[in-house]
C-alpha cells in the first residue's frame, strides 16, 4: 500500500478500511463552523425554551408543556446526534465503533418520530383551544397531555431501536450490506418493505396535522369575520374576554403551524430520498445524503428561532435568563403577558 493511498483511508495500514474523502484546510474549517454553530444553536436554543416554560408559572399550560417536551427531544438531537454526525460528515469516516453506529442511527429515528408526534398532539391541542377556548382547560387536562408526551417518547423508542437492532431492516440486502461494509463506515440500509413501514408513522400524523390545521385556520377565519361583524358595542364589550382569549389561541396556533411546516420541509426530502433509494439500489451519492440529513437536523435548531420571532414572551424570558434575573426570589411569578 502506497503512502498516497493510505492518506485517503479512514484507518491507515488497516485492511478493509473505508476510503476517506479528503478536504483541504479551508473547507474543513468552514464545514466544522457550519455544523458546529448548528449544534450550539440547537443545544442552547432548546435549553432556553425548556427553562422558560418550566420556570415561569404563567407559561405552565398543556400546549407549552408539549412544546417543552418537544424542545427536550431537539435538545437531545443537539447533544447526542449532531456532534458525532459533524465528525462523520466532515471526515467522511465513522470513528465511534460499530455498536454506536446502530445506537446513533436509532437515536436519529426515535427523535424524528418523537418530534412528529409531539407536533401532532400540539395541533390537536390548538384545534380544541381555537374552536372552544373557554371549555378547552377542562378537556386538555394534565393526564391528557402527560399521556401524549409518554406515548410520543415510548412509541419512538420502541419502534426505532428494535428495528435496527433486530436486523429486520437489512433482510434481503445481505449481499449489498456485505459489499458496502468497511472499517470506518456507518451506513444503515433499509429494505423496500421496512422503508414503507418506517414512513407510515411519519405520514399518518402528518396527514392528521394537515387536516387539523386546515380546520383551525378555517375556524379562525370565521371567528375573525364574526368579531368584525359585531356592530353593537355592548355586545363587543361583553365578549371582549372571550375574543381576547380566542385571538391569543389563534396566534399560538399560527406560530405552531409554522413550526409544523418547517418540520415537514426539513424531513420530507430525507424520507422521500430513503424510499426512492430503497428501490433503485441505494445509489444516492454520499454528499447528497449528508445534505439531506443535515437539512433534517437543522430543524431542531429552527423551533427556538420561530418562537423568538413570533412569541414576545419568549424574547422576554431569554433576556431574564441571560441577565440572571431568573435567580431572584419569586422570579417564577413574573408576568410575561396580560391575560
Amino acid at each position: 500500500m502506497s503512502t498516497d493511498e493510505a492518506v485517503h483511508l479512514c484507518y491507515e495500514n488497516l485492511n478493509g478500511s473505508c476510503v476517506k474523502t479528503s478536504y483541504s484546510s479551508l473547507p474543513r474549517v468552514i464545514l466544522y463552523m457550519v455544523f458546529g454553530s448548528g449544534t450550539v444553536l440547537t443545544v442552547f436554543g432548546n435549553l432556553l425554551v425548556m427553562i422558560s416554560i418550566l420556570h415561569f408559572k404563567q407559561l405552565h399550560s398543556p400546549a407549552n408543556f408539549l412544546i417543552a417536551s418537544l424542545a427536550c427531544a431537539d435538545f437531545l438531537v443537539g447533544v447526542t446526534v449532531m456532534p458525532v454526525s459533524t465528525v462523520r460528515s466532515v471526515e467522511s469516516c465513522w470513528y465511534f465503533g460499530e455498536s454506536y453506529c446502530k445506537f446513533h442511527s436509532s437515536f436519529e429515528g426515535s427523535f424524528c418520530y418523537a418530534s412528529i408526534y409531539h407536533l401532532c398532539f400540539i395541533s390537536v391541542d390548538r384545534y380544541i383551544a381555537v374552536t372552544d377556548p373557554l371549555i378547552y382547560p377542562t378537556r386538555f387536562t394534565t393526564s391528557v397531555w402527560g399521556s401524549c408526551i409518554v406515548f410520543s417518547r415510548l412509541f419512538s423508542v420502541t419502534f426505532s431501536f428494535p428495528l435496527l437492532y433486530s436486523g429486520a431492516n437489512e433482510a434481503g440486502l445481505e449481499d449489498l450490506v456485505s459489499a458496502l461494509s468497511c472499517v470506518g463506515g456507518c451506513q444503515v440500509a433499509v429494505n423496500s418493505k421496512w422503508v414503507f413501514v418506517s414512513f407510515a408513522p411519519f405520514f399518518i400524523p402528518t396527514l392528521v396535522m394537515i387536516v387539523v390545521y386546515s380546520k383551525i385556520f378555517l375556524t379562525a377565519k370565521q371567528q375573525s369575520r364574526k368579531i368584525e361583524s359585531l356592530g353593537n358595542k355592548a355586545e363587543k364589550s361583553s365578549d371582549s374576554y372571550k375574543d381576547r382569549v380566542a385571538k391569543r389561541e389563534r396566534k399560538a396556533a399560527r406560530t405552531l403551524g409554522i413550526a409544523v411546516v418547517a418540520f415537514l420541509i426539513s424531513w420530507l426530502p430525507y424520507f422521500i430520498d430513503s424510499i426512492i433509494d430503497a428501490f433503485v439500489g441505494f445509489i444516492t451519492p454520499t454528499y447528497i445524503y449528508e445534505i439531506l440529513v443535515w437539512f433534517a437536523y437543522y430543524n431542531s435548531a429552527m423551533n427556538p428561532l420561530i418562537y423568538a420571532f413570533f412569541y414576545p414572551w419568549f424574547r422576554k424570558t431569554i433576556k431574564l435568563i441571560i441577565t440572571g434575573k431568573v435567580m431572584r426570589e419569586n422570579s417564577s411569578a413574573i408576568r410575561l403577558f396580560s391575560d
